[in-house]
């Protein structure tokens, strides 16, 4: 626990327990409280008290802070949030899930109280207070209890499930859902924030555990486990309040009580305005309940008159604004005045830094580092104790510590996103773009098969092998246009691949000439570090995230290598690219070196020149910029100290590659965005690289798969790790009314913020400037869209930086780099005909300080959405936290990325095949490059850096299989088409016998034992990875024969391989059993006497054995 016995020692600590223990009901007032301070109180008297805490608080937000320092000092088990049911205030009448699960936990572990539990605390606001609750006999008599080895029927908890109004599916994801798999019942309750696993033998409860929804497997096991449903969707319950399920002893505590009862008395007003007014109650109502109880109340304003009143000395925390020399003058001040300094931090990391901060300041200075934080620091003058946090020093923001309840998961999502349903656009890689027609079951000498059915052109059907799914991709493009559907045997998919593959070749080859030239050109090698540059990275007031320290290294490498480097640094908005380009730029200038920083668009000039400034103020480095902006005086001036060598760091567009801009000795050029420059300025770009470092900044995420294949042609580091503490952008989907557009606007300018407004049709861009004036008719407007001329755009975008237009109405060309810490809402109309990715970075666009931020999504009612954009807005809406929308993203930023890499040219062939298919052409050509035309160069580098892959143990890239065994899941098995669809193509990518065996256990944990044919389908992966081991590219196994086709390409490596001649001279000691035949150039190998799968497995593993024994 944090900081035991802190109040105990204060001099009204005594007095005030006496007080609230005085066995009859009385009003008590404490005055002088700050910070955290009440909640340091609060959890000394709930250790030394015999009665619970009923805390109120005026917001969510505060309560749920102030909760999670109950947590922090007391631990989770005996601190409660209690939130609203509803996702936004009343109006929308939605409910939160989430919340749900969370008031139904904590009713369920307040009915089980008892006189012999330890005292615990409830901390909640006024919007959940006016929600009425289910009595605790009506709690009770709905909950299903079980307990291991219970007898119990399954079809009776099936019943009990139904009554309860649990929705049957075949798989459970999200609470109030129950499944059921031949003995096994899922069931995800509302009392837990995991789903549980009941596992009858007969009429008997055999196991009971928790399972985890994103892979369905089991997480823990459970003696006993209660099953609560969501009690909105039952009738005839009693209700009753919330204060009603504590004992009269219980104390009530309230923060500015008499402007939490004109809160509930306004939201009670609110919510009564619609028509279910039995579901909520008045504060006159609830405070009359507050008279049989003793009632503590602080803050500032106070509801009733108190008979007791304690006056605390305490003071906030200073605010040092990141001044250390301040934040050291006061600790230094406060040890003299003998006071104890204790500084709050959840990272350990922070102490260490802020000691080496202080050691450059003044090394005498001293503070108690404590692990754990609050959430707002405080000076306890009478205990003389400094209790400062380290999320206030450093200005960040603090994540809530309480519970969030059910979300659904972002790789849930994702592996939705990615399931194929029949009709979906599906791509073979021979075939071209069909559609999936499911699964359908075919009888091959008699026994039952399972099939893929592809519909092309002309309703042509084509039927996949179960073992081939390795081989057909979801059809993905950035496009929403639906693809070219393909006719078979035409020729054109052919054809089309092999345009893609020369195109991908023309380019490909490109970056590889660059790389070679710059690879034999000689470069400057820069110095290690210097001590200017160690104070430089000690001085960033973050720490960096493991990818941002890993890509500063990586930077720094390259830069001290005898040649020149070309370094692309790629990651999302925000995370910190900027910061390594600074520590580059300073490392080139510490080698008495000129850096050049090229940006597409001059408020980004400007931009980075404030950034930069700032963070090289006090070190010997100048730094200017160049703008259409400056002056012809100014401009001549600058270019006069860059030829003398007086301009260390020089900023600007596009106009610093013109030929009057020369350096006196350029040893750095910088790069933002450079897919964003025009087809000269990357033609002068590149003739510079072959000289010049150069490092390019990229917030498109590069595809991870797109990394392996250029890696012989760029070098790259990509930053994936959110920072730590960026606050959420709090995410919404309403269907587009004036009323949440208003409320919106009022609240983002009563706190003096800015507002993005994203309409995306530039002919009534100027109708919805006249709604936000109708709607706020104070707020300073502007209209901007990519048809206005550079200069007034830039203008209007000044203007908004500085802060003198309130409302910014646009279309969403709003520069992705921009960063306007005091623009916190972002509204977005039509949010529908937006990809997730232009959703994530509109967002991204706020949220850029420690203040919350809001994004709205508008679009039409719901129900006249397709089911695909309210999958993307869900998505979006649930993603909130910085970087977690990265992944999603990724997804349609996969196909923007590889199209900026390799030109847009790409992305047509992306469109028409689909982003996986592209990948695996762009992989065989540059494969093919590499083993062909650049042989050389690669053996080179991979003796360098290692950076190809390890020889492949295979000599065969596949192997297809045709067998007339039962290789399926059988429908009593797996019933669902989709899930069998799913696990079909998961096993057919399993690489490894480890992967395989995880597989079955899975299976195992979710539907229970594999039956024979299940059995036998999983062994199928073995053997193809057994064939491929040794050459074999098909395999067909009919009537007890098996036939293996060795590779048919003459100039395969396995013909020139030592294995060969070994295999052919082990094969002729089996000459009876074994034949080897060649026709039509294809050598084959046949067996008779093959009864299984895992009896052609153990003769291909025997034979191989015996091979390398002979080898």
């Amino acid at each position: 626990m944090l900081f035991p016995g802190f109040y105990s020692k204060h001099h009204h600590f005594v007095p005030f327990l006496k007080s609230c223990s005085s066995g009859r009901p009385t009003k008590i007032h404490l005055k002088g409280l700050c910070g955290s301070a009440p909640a340091m109180l609060a959890a000394e008297w709930l250790l030394q008290s015999s009665s619970h805490g009923f805390f109120i608080l005026s917001g969510k937000d505060e309560a749920a802070y102030f909760a999670g320092d109950l947590i922090t000092l007391l631990g989770p088990e005996r601190v409660f949030f209690f939130p609203s049911s509803y996702k936004r205030k009343f109006l929308s009448g939605e409910k939160d899930t989430g919340a749900l699960m969370i008031r139904s936990e904590v009713l369920s572990a307040l009915a089980a109280l008892t006189p012999e539990s330890s005292p615990v605390a409830v901390v909640t606001y006024p919007e959940a207070l006016v929600e009425k609750i289910i009595s605790q006999k009506d709690l009770r008599r709905h909950t299903l209890y079980l307990h291991e080895g219970e007898k119990i029927s399954l079809s009776f908890v099936c019943e009990v499930l139904q009554e309860y109004r649990f929705e049957r599916v075949d798989f459970v994801y999200e609470p109030g859902q129950y499944a059921v798999r031949g003995s096994i019942v899922d069931v995800f309750s509302f009392s837990c924030e995991h789903p549980f696993r009941i596992d009858f033998f007969g009429d008997e409860v055999e196991s009971l555990r928790t399972f985890n929804v994103e892979n369905q497997l089991s997480l823990e096991s459970r003696k006993e486990i209660s099953i609560v449903p969501d009690f909105n969707r039952l009738s005839g319950m009693t209700e009753m309040l919330l204060p009603g399920y504590f004992p009269s002893s219980c104390i009530w505590w309230g923060k500015d009580l008499a402007f939490v009862y004109d809160q509930m008395q306004q939201w009670y007003e609110k919510a009564t305005g619609g028509e279910k007014k039995e579901m909520f109650v008045s504060a006159s109502v609830l405070f009359d309940q507050a008279k049989d109880h003793t009632v503590v109340e602080y803050g500032q304003v106070y509801f009733k008159e108190a008979a007791y009143t304690f006056i605390f000395n305490t003071l906030p925390q200073p605010s040092f604004n990141k001044q250390f020399n301040l934040l050291a003058e006061n600790l230094q001040e406060h040890a003299l005045m003998g006071y104890e300094n204790y500084i709050l931090s959840d990272n350990p990391v922070q102490f260490e830094r802020l000691k080496e901060i202080f050691k450059g300041i003044n090394p005498s200075v001293s503070f108690i580092a404590h692990e754990g934080s609050l959430h707002e620091g405080f000076i306890e003058e009478d205990l003389k104790k400094t209790v400062y946090t380290d999320h206030q020093i450093f200005q960040r923001f603090q994540k809530l510590k309480v519970k969030q309840g059910f979300r659904k998961s972002e790789a849930l999502t994702l592996s939705e996103l990615n399931r194929l349903q029949p009709g979906d656009y599906v791509v073979h890689i021979d075939h071209g773009v069909g559609r999936f027609g499911g699964l359908e079951k075919i009888e091959l000498n008699g026994r039952q098969q399972e099939v893929i059915k592809l519909v092309y052109q002309d309703n042509d059907v084509v039927y996949l092998s179960i073992h081939s799914l390795h081989k057909i991709s979801k059809y993905k493009s950035s496009e929403g246009e639906p693809p070219k559907i393909y006719k078979l045997g035409s020729g054109a998919w052919q054809r089309l691949k092999e345009n893609a593959k020369k195109k991908i070749k023309d380019i490909a080859r490109d970056l590889i000439l660059l790389y070679a030239r710059r690879m034999s050109s000689p470069g400057f090698a820069f110095s290690p570090d210097t001590y200017l540059q160690q104070e430089l990275e000690a001085s960033f007031i973050y720490e960096d995230t493991p990818d941002q320290a890993k890509a500063t290294v990586a930077v720094k490498r390259a830069m001290e290598m005898p040649r020149p480097m070309d370094m692309l640094v790629c990651g999302d908005v925000g995370f910190g690219k900027t910061e390594v380009a600074i520590r580059a730029a300073f490392k080139a200038v510490a080698d008495s070196k000129q850096v050049a920083v090229l940006v597409p668009t001059t408020i980004l000039a400007m931009q980075h020149y404030k950034t930069f400034s700032e963070r090289l103020q006090g070190f010997p480095c100048t730094v200017d910029y160049l703008s259409r902006f400056r002056s012809p005086a100014a401009k001549k001036e600058i270019l006069s100290r860059l030829r003398e060598g007086k301009i260390d760091i020089l900023i600007g567009t596009h106009s610093l590659l013109g030929k009057e801009v020369r350096f006196k000795d350029l040893g750095l050029l910088i790069i933002d965005e450079e897919q964003k420059f025009g087809v000269a300025a990357k033609e002068k770009i590149k003739s510079l690289k072959t000289s010049v470092d150069t490092l390019t900044l990229t917030a498109t995420p590069i595809p991870r798969t797109l990394q392996f294949s250029l890696m012989g042609a760029r070098d790259m580091t990509i930053i994936t790790t959110p920072p730590p503490n960026r606050q959420p952008i709090h995410t919404e989907v309403h269907p587009f009314g004036e009323e949440i557009i208003k409320e919106a606007l009022e609240y983002e300018l009563a706190r003096g913020g800015q507002v993005f407004f994203i309409h995306n049709r530039v002919q009534n861009l100027e109708e919805i400037e006249m709604l936000v004036k109708r709607l706020c008719p104070k707020a300073a407007t502007a209209i901007a869209h990519g048809q206005m001329e550079n200069s007034i755009l830039e203008k209007i975008m000044l203007e908004f930086i500085a802060g003198n237009i309130d409302v910014l109405i646009s279309t969403n060309i709003i520069e992705s780099g921009l960063d306007i810490p005091n623009a916190n809402t972002i509204i977005i109309n039509n949010a529908h005909h937006f990809g997730l990715s232009d959703l994530h970075q509109l967002r991204g666009r706020v949220g850029r300080s420690n203040r919350k931020a809001f994004c709205y999504l508008l679009t039409p009612p719901l129900n006249t959405l397709t089911a695909e954009a309210r999958r993307r807005l869900e998505a979006i809406e649930n993603f909130s936290d910085l970087g977690s929308g990265f992944h999603i993203a990724m997804q349609d930023l996969d196909i923007r990325g590889a199209g900026n890499l390799l030109g847009s040219e790409q992305s047509g062939f992306i469109a028409e095949m689909g982003y996986e298919t592209y990948q695996r052409i762009l992989n065989e050509a540059i494969m093919e490059l590499r083993e062909k035309e650049f042989k050389e160069l690669f053996a080179e580098k991979e003796k360098e850096q290692n950076l190809l892959s390890p020889p492949s143990a295979a000599f065969s890239s596949d192997c297809q299989i045709d067998t007339d065994f039962e290789l399926l899941f059988p429908e009593t098995y797996i019933s669902s088409i989709t899930e069998r669809t799913h696990l079909y193509k998961e096993l057919d990518n399993v690489q490894s016998r480890e992967a395989l065996e995880a597989f079955r256990q899975a299976l195992t944990d979710r539907f229970g034992p594999l039956p024979p044919p299940a059995e036998e389908l999983l062994l199928v992966v073995l053997l193809r990875q057994n064939a491929m081991r040794m050459g074999i590219e098909k395999i067909v196994i009919k009537n007890q024969k098996m036939v293996c086709y060795f590779v048919s390409d003459p100039e395969s490596s396995f013909y020139h391989s030592s294995f060969f001649p070994s295999l052919m001279r082990t094969l002729q000691r089996h000459h009876g059993k074994i034949s080897v035949k060649e026709t039509k150039g294809k050598l084959m190998l046949l067996c008779n006497e093959v009864k299984s799968i895992s009896h052609a497995n153990q003769w291909l593993e025997e034979l191989e054995k015996e091979t390398l024994s002979v080898g």
